[in-house]
């Protein structure tokens, strides 16, 4: 009997057979997973017609309705194995040009062809098989279908990267166990609240914990680095105890690939099951923090502590699994809740199920934004006729500018507004038509029909496909603010915002200047127009930034005399928008700008050491629900490399300027507590190692000194400036280098906003320096 099932899909995997390529997709459902098996496929891409290539006689060569961007002709490449396809591709590498599309996966070709992301429909005879369901050859349709998923969140204690394992710890959102090995010297546990498996050994331990996991069977597994270390500590651990490392569903065997470059994360296989780690997953997400360690994090958006602190950390495991093994299992455990919580307050496993739907991105797939395009854009490209090159066959050498920024008129003011343009570049890509495929149809069109952009590129008013994809992201956002899916809307304002930096970037199929350049540099056009339309209206602009303009009002007008003039602003701006645009281009205007800000007070800085103003970096203090905050930008309040001192410092006396304050005893103040000793807690750098540490030769910059002080010195490194140089935080020798942290912290934060004031650092502190015998 044929069944119809809704489903989501988690996983994705191909293999070559003798009879052709294999296709296995896992997808959640209301019941139990199902796995859909795809045979006999095959491999695909194109070639120019008159590229008269040689193809093994196992390949297929077709002649197809399809053109490239010159209007070629082309054929189809068809192959039974894909690694037949791979061989030709290795063999054309000195050439990109000549193949078209060979990149694209057999999975992703199989999906996006049918326009499927990730929820989906299956049709097709179920084989009931043990915990999961099976359609082999289905069909398979988009669909809106949403999963309820089930996840754990695991965590592992070891030794070191590569000893002995101590302890697994699994939570789920109503349950949890540790499975701990027992140390042959240990006496007999205490009864413990936890819920601890004494394991005799190692692979015990190993296998009676992916015994509970596939019995649990979750759909989702995270963590914190859960593949570069948790994961992949187990995969050696199976390979050292010659188990399997039998992660998968339908007892598949999981896999981590190793990052084999620097800056590349390692990746997890594990059939039927995502594997979701927390630190990528928020970095996804745009939730940005001075470093990534679990306790940090915890810590900000928690509130919440970890059982053991980073310092001696590792010290600290080695001893508790000797002496006390039931306070290490509750340290595991806390790991692994820790996790579970912030996923929780972020939303992290909606979020990338959202993304998942709108890119047809996998879900645990961090980053991709190329590869999302390709998901979305090719499928409506083949179906206008047209096929995309190769990635990185692309000759051209033009750059195009990044988003503009005004030159700034620094100054301390009142009444500062800030006009945005709402999603500035998707707003330009729609009302300009700019997309690869009406370029190419543009340049051989006649004027009349073009819109025309930069670097003499020309657009179809008629034949388009990007303008389109971006009105329908658009009104899905529109709908996921209405009903409050914030994972949705966030998800699209990503998607739509990397539409730019793809067509800008050369490791994209599509690059072109004349794409890239008609974007930004018409973005440049509308702010400097923009500007002069509201100079013309008697008001300064002060600072543009990309997307927004910075307007000073008069200092006399109130708050909502001046909020008043930011709506008028903004509805006369969009007026004369659509004005402008009719009349030079016949388009209709799709820019829509928004009044978003009103400072209250306002720090536009010089650059330091000049005269000039700065370039994002600003603060000002608005009104929020009633209450006066803070804003900085840019400035070391925000900035992980300066001292918590400086970040205190500024803060307050900034608050102080701003609401008019007196400020010079606090700025003297600060200076002699400084001297006493009162801030030696806050004196802290945190910087990293951007390379390995013994290859600091010829630079020897201060958390490089530090660093080799210490005694198992990571990337991050922390440290104090003493009398005797930098010296690492776990290992203080000298009294703090207070005239360091006068002249290097205190100083500058105070005089780019005393410059205003006319007065300075120096001067406020003269008296104090003179009692210190500076």
């Amino acid at each position: 009997m044929t069944s119809l099932i809704d489903g989501f899909l988690l996983s994705r995997q191909w293999r070559d057979t003798k009879n052709g390529i294999e296709l296995s997709f896992w997808l959640a459902t209301d019941q139990d997973p199902v796995r859909l098996v795809i045979e006999n496929e095959r491999a695909v891409c194109f070639v120019r017609r008159d590229n008269l290539l040689k193809i093994p006689h196992t390949a297929h060569r077709k002649a197809l309705a399809l053109k490239d961007f010159d209007h070629a002709d082309m054929d189809g490449l068809y192959f039974r194995q894909q690694r037949d396809l791979q061989a030709i591709r290795d063999h054309l590498a000195y050439d990109k040009s000549q193949l078209y599309e060979s990149e694209v996966k057999p999975t992703e070709r199989y999906l996006m062809e049918r326009f499927i992301t990730a929820p989906m429909t299956v049709q097709g005879q179920v084989i009931q098989r043990d915990s999961f369901r099976e359609i082999r050859q289905p069909k398979l349709k988009p669909a809106k279908y949403t999963p309820s998923l089930r996840w754990i969140s695991l965590d592992i204690e070891t030794h070191d990267l590569r000893g002995q394992l101590y302890s697994i710890a699994v939570s789920t959102v109503d349950s949890h166990q540790i499975f701990m090995v027992k140390h042959p010297d240990q006496a007999p546990a205490k009864a413990s609240e936890l819920n601890i498996t004494w394991c005799d050994d190692e692979q015990s331990a190993v296998e009676q914990s992916l015994s509970w996991i596939r019995n649990y069977d979750p759909d989702v597994i995270i963590g914190w680095n859960v593949i570069g270390f948790d994961l992949s500590f187990l995969k050696w651990k199976c390979q050292e105890l010659k188990i399997p490392f039998a992660l998968g569903r339908g007892g598949e065997t999981a896999t981590v690939l190793e990052s084999q470059m620097a800056g590349q994360i390692a990746v997890a296989r594990v059939p039927g099951r995502i594997v979701l780690d927390g630190i990528a997953a928020l970095k996804s997400a745009f939730m940005f923090f001075d470093h990534y360690a679990l306790g940090f994090v915890a810590q900000h958006i928690l509130g919440q502590d970890k059982l053991i602190e980073e310092g001696n950390k590792l010290e600290e495991i080695r001893r508790q699994y000797l002496e006390d093994p039931v306070g290490l299992a509750a340290y595991n455990l806390q790991d692994c809740e820790l996790v579970a919580r912030i996923f929780e307050e972020k939303d992290l496993i909606n979020f990338s199920l959202e993304r998942a739907r709108m890119t047809g991105l996998a879900i645990d797939r961090q980053g991709g934004s190329t590869a999302a395009f390709d998901n979305l854009y090719l499928p409506r490209l083949h179906r206008q006729g047209f096929v995309a090159p190769d990635i990185g066959s692309q000759s051209n050498v033009t750059s195009s500018p990044g988003g503009y920024v005004m030159d700034s008129t620094p100054g301390l003011y009142k009444n500062v507004l800030v006009l945005d343009f709402k999603s500035l570049y998707p707003s330009i890509i729609r009302t300009f038509k700019i997309d690869p495929m009406g370029l190419s149809v543009g340049l051989v069109s006649d004027e009349t029909n073009t819109i025309p952009g930069f670097l003499n590129a020309q657009f179809s008013r008629e034949q388009h496909i990007l303008p389109e994809l971006v009105t329908q992201l658009w009104q899905d956002r529109d709908a996921a603010k209405k009903v409050k899916n914030a994972p949705l809307s966030y998800a699209i304002k990503i998607i739509m915002n990397s539409f730019y930096g793809v067509l800008g970037s050369s490791g994209c199929r599509f690059f072109n200047p004349q794409l890239a350049s008609s974007i930004t540099r018409r973005g440049h056009e509308i702010i400097q127009q923009s500007a002069t339309f509201i100079e013309q209206e008697g008001y300064s602009v002060i600072y543009g930034d990309t997307d927004s303009v910075f307007v000073h009002l008069h200092d006399d007008l109130d708050e909502p005399q001046s909020e008043a003039i930011g709506d008028e602003l903004a509805r006369k701006l969009n007026i004369f928008w659509q004005e402008q645009l009719q009349q030079r281009f016949k388009i209709e205007s799709c820019l829509e700008i928004e009044f978003e800000t009103h400072y209250l007070r306002f720090l536009m800085p010089t650059i330091r050491g000049s005269e000039a103003g700065s370039k994002k970096r600003y603060a000002g203090a608005i009104r929020q629900n009633g209450d006066t905050e803070m804003v900085f930008k840019g400035l070391e309040t925000v900035r992980s490399d300066w001292t918590m001192l400086a970040k205190v410092f500024q803060q307050e006396l900034y608050r102080r300027i701003f609401n008019d304050l007196p400020y010079a005893d606090y700025v003297r103040e600060i200076s002699e507590q400084l001297y006493a000793g009162k801030f030696d807690d806050q004196l802290t750098y945190t910087k990293r190692l951007r390379r390995p540490l013994e290859s600091y030769v010829s630079s020897q910059p201060p958390q490089v000194k530090a660093a080799r002080k210490m005694k198992n010195p990571g990337r991050r490194i922390q440290y104090v400036m003493t009398l005797n140089g930098p010296e690492p935080l776990e290992n203080l020798t000298a009294i703090p280098d207070y005239q360091h942290y006068q002249d290097k912290q205190l100083q500058p934060v105070a005089d780019s906003i005393l410059y205003f004031l006319d007065t300075s650092f120096e001067r406020l502190t003269q008296r104090q320096m003179d009692v210190f015998g500076q």
